[in-house]
C-alpha cells in the first residue's frame, strides 16, 4: 500500500495545523488545508509541498465542511485521514459565560468536528478504511485553567463524541480508525487569540510544547493508530492523579501549587 496519504486538516492556517501540514508535506503526503484565513492558508501551502490545496472554510457551517470534503476528494481521488484540529479558546469563568459565548465555543470546538465526522466517515466506510483524528485538550480532563470553562467543556464533549464513534465503528468497520490527540499548553497564537485574553497558567500545568512537537505526535498516530494519546507523557500522569482523588487534586489546584 502507498504510504503517501491524502490528509485534510482543519485549523490549518497556524499553530498545530500549520506545523502538521508542513511536516506531512515534507514526507510526501498530500494535504488539503482548511481555515477561514485564506492568505495564511496559502502561506502554509507554499511550505507544505507540491499538491497542497487551500480550501477557505468556516468549519461552523456544515455546507462549508461538506464542500471541503468534496474538493479534497476531487483533487486527490480519495481522503485517507481527516484531522479535526480547528478550535478557539475563551477566558470566562462558568458563572460569567453568556449564551452567545458558550454557543460560539461549542460550535468551533465540537460542532465543527461533528460536521467533519459526518462528512468523511461515509467516505471511509465506502473505501473500507480511513482515519479520523480529533485534537482535544488536556484541560478537557483536568481543571487546571477554570477560566477556560466553555473551551474545556467543549473539548470534553469532543472526547465523548470520539469515544462513541470509535466504538460504533469498531465491530463493522475495524479499518476505519478514530483517534483522540490530547495536547497540553502549546506555544502558538492560540493563547493570544482566545476571547478575553489569557491569564497566567497554574504551576501544575506541564511545560509548553512546540506546535511541531504536537504535530510529530499526530503524524505518529497516522502511522500507528491508537485510541488516544497525550502529547506530553507528563499529562497522562497528572490526569491519572486527578482521577485517583479528585477532591484532593482540586484543593491543590485551587491553591495554584
Amino acid at each position: 500500500m502507498d504510504n503517501h496519504r491524502h490528509v485534510v486538516i482543519t485549523g490549518a492556517s497556524g499553530g498545530i495545523g500549520a506545523a502538521l501540514a508542513v511536516r506531512l508535506g515534507a514526507a510526501g503526503h498530500l494535504v488539503a488545508l482548511a481555515a477561514r484565513r485564506e492568505a495564511e492558508l496559502r502561506d502554509v501551502a507554499s511550505r507544505a509541498g507540491r499538491g497542497a490545496i487551500v480550501v477557505p472554510t468556516d468549519v461552523t457551517r456544515r455546507g462549508d465542511v461538506e464542500r471541503l470534503r468534496d474538493l479534497a476528494v476531487e483533487a486527490f481521488g480519495h481522503v485517507d485521514v481527516w484531522v479535526n484540529n480547528a478550535g478557539r479558546g475563551i477566558s470566562r469563568h462558568v458563572v460569567d459565560l453568556s449564551d452567545e459565548e458558550f454557543d460560539e465555543i461549542m460550535a468551533v470546538n465540537v460542532k465543527s468536528a461533528l460536521y467533519g465526522i459526518q462528512a468523511i466517515v461515509p467516505h471511509f466506510i465506502e473505501r473500507g478504511r480511513g482515519h479520523v483524528i480529533n485534537v482535544s485538550s488536556f484541560l478537557s480532563r483536568v481543571p487546571l485553567a477554570t477560566y477556560r470553562s466553555a473551551y474545556n467543556a467543549a473539548k470534553a464533549a469532543l472526547n465523548a463524541l470520539t469515544a462513541n464513534l470509535r466504538v460504533d465503528l469498531a465491530a463493522a468497520h475495524p479499518d476505519v480508525h478514530v483517534s483522540l490527540v490530547i495536547p497540553g499548553l502549546v506555544s502558538t497564537g492560540f493563547q493570544r487569540n482566545a476571547l478575553g485574553g489569557t491569564p497566567p497558567m497554574t504551576g501544575l500545568m506541564p511545560a509548553p510544547q512546540s506546535a511541531d512537537e504536537v504535530a510529530a505526535v499526530i503524524a505518529s498516530v497516522m502511522d500507528t493508530p491508537v485510541a488516544e494519546i497525550y502529547t506530553n507523557p507528563r499529562q497522562a500522569a497528572i490526569a491519572q492523579k486527578y482521577l485517583q482523588d479528585v477532591e484532593a487534586f482540586e484543593r491543590q489546584a485551587a491553591k495554584g501549587t
